[in-house]
């Protein structure tokens, strides 16, 4: 057999501007960068991830003991959350876009009886478990969700807190008032919220269960760790079932993060082997978000969205969404159809934008970690340069009053 050594890889820098991962900041990058090589006992990787988990507490707004990091993406963090649901479990999941409808899928592998798993692994058509479709680019609304769970009465409800898919935010307070009143416990996918809104998750008792993801909100690299936040109630709930899993189970990991009995211990105990470039990159990311506060970032996100979307609209773009990272939207009308040829094209200008990953084929062009007017500008400029040489016409003129009438004084002062 041949040997042949590829070239080295060289990887270019682009514009990340799709629903995520976003960009991550140059601080993360270097506390990565310069973190020694380090077992994952030492002492000093031990402490990152006591005061990680102190400062996530802060982040998600909550007492909960068991607030930690599961390592790796956003979906390590859903799994762990969904190993408490076991076969036979009711549960109500509502779907309103692709991630959604994911995590549908998974609720439905994980309550599965082994006959049902057999007849479809791949797809199990698990008869305790209620999906509620919701049509893409709608909302999950209150009378939705007291539907569903005052007919099934479900031990489990599930939603997205922000679908990234369709770029819809859901009634996360109707969800947590109708888990209270209909004794369910309600598991909430905040894998684009967290960060980009200012919210407690304290406020909303009916939920038991919250899985986020590091790239997005957090702003740190994808396999670092997704936050996840369960309540006593949860824990006591997994206690009493078990679960059949060892990697991503909630009480043997939150050990590693000195979580023991539900309290807070002085080191944490052998779970698996975390890296020490991860912890110090997670750390950072985490410092920046608290020296930046939520209140301050989410208030950034709203102003810079609206920016992005009404140059979009000058653009003769129709945005469905009503996310503050995100714009999900329809081309005007003579380049209906192309959406994916505009994306594609843009990707190989190192310009990071996204399409739908379901019907109806949508661009989607994100603002994580973009929150400035260089950035904005910037975004705005290659997506419309971007139109242009697809044939398509924008009016430049509609789109600098935008810019102008938004950041007008800082670029008078420059």
């Amino acid at each position: 057999m041949t040997v042949h050594v590829f070239p080295q890889l060289e990887i270019p820098e682009t514009l990340a501007a799709g629903p995520g991962p976003g960009n991550t900041d140059v601080r993360v990058l270097q506390r990565f960068a310069a973190a020694g090589v380090a077992d994952h006992m030492q002492e000093d990787v031990l402490r990152g991830m006591v005061e990680c988990k102190h400062m996530l507490r802060q982040v998600w707004g909550t007492e909960n003991t068991y607030t930690f990091g599961a390592a790796g993406t956003g979906w390590t963090g859903l799994d762990m959350m969904f190993s408490a649901v076991r076969p036979g479990d009711r549960v109500v999941a509502f779907t309103n876009g692709t991630f959604s409808g994911i995590d549908g899928l998974t609720l439905r592998i994980k309550a599965a009886t082994p006959q049902e798993l057999a007849a479809n692994s791949l797809d199990p058509q698990a008869a305790s478990v209620t999906i509620i479709e919701v049509p893409h680019g709608q909302s999950v609304t209150k009378d939705v969700i007291d539907a569903a769970l005052s007919t099934h009465k479900p031990k489990w409800a599930f939603m997205a807190h922000w679908e990234t898919g369709s770029g819809r935010i859901n009634d996360v307070q109707a969800f947590s008032d109708a888990c209270v009143e209909h004794d369910a416990m309600g598991l909430i996918d905040a894998v684009s919220s967290l960060g980009v809104e200012d919210f407690r998750i304290d406020d909303y008792p009916g939920v038991v269960g919250w899985a986020s993801c590091p790239q997005k909100g957090i702003c740190c690299l994808p396999l670092t760790y997704a936050p996840v936040s369960f309540t006593d109630r949860f824990i006591e709930s997994l206690k009493q079932t078990g679960t059949c899993t060892y990697g991503n189970h909630p009480i043997f990991e939150a050990r590693h993060w000195g979580i023991v009995d539900g309290q807070d211990v002085e080191k944490g105990t052998y779970h698996r082997t975390h890296s020490a470039y991860v912890v110090a990159a997670f750390h950072e990311a985490l410092r920046l978000t608290l020296e930046q506060t939520v209140a301050r970032r989410a208030q950034d996100y709203i102003r810079h969205e609206a920016v992005l979307r009404e140059a979009v609209e000058a653009m003769g773009c129709d945005v469905t969404s009503n996310m503050t990272s995100l714009v999900v939207l329809n081309l005007p009308e003579d380049m209906a159809g192309r959406e994916m040829e505009l994306v594609q094209h843009c990707r190989s200008e190192g310009f990071g934008i996204w399409p739908t990953l379901s019907a109806p084929v949508q661009v989607r062009i994100g603002i994580l970690n973009q929150l400035n007017r260089h950035a904005i500008t910037e975004i705005v400029t290659r997506f419309a340069r971007a139109i242009r040489e697809l044939g398509g016409t924008v009016d430049q003129s509609a789109i600098d009053d935008v810019l102008h009438r938004y950041y007008g004084e800082a670029i008078a002062a420059e």
